[in-house]
């Protein structure tokens, strides 16, 4: 019986809180929004048009210009 050819897996991009916020000289700038409902601490996923919150589901429509 001969033996599959296996494919690599794509390696998965690291999480952390680097990709929240940004550094700007002495001060920390959060780069995505907090849930208005959970409060600071839980952030909204950004999802192209719009901003959603993981937690409780909020969803928050960015304004077009």
């Amino acid at each position: 019986m001969p033996k599959k050819e296996t494919k690599e897996k794509a390696k998965k991009k690291e999480k952390g809180s680097h990709e929240y916020y940004k550094i700007e000289g002495q001060e920390l700038k959060r780069l995505r929004p907090s849930c208005e409902r959970c409060g600071t601490g839980y952030f909204m996923a950004d999802h192209g048009n719009r901003y959603t919150c993981g937690h409780c589901g909020l969803t928050r429509y960015k304004q077009q210009s």
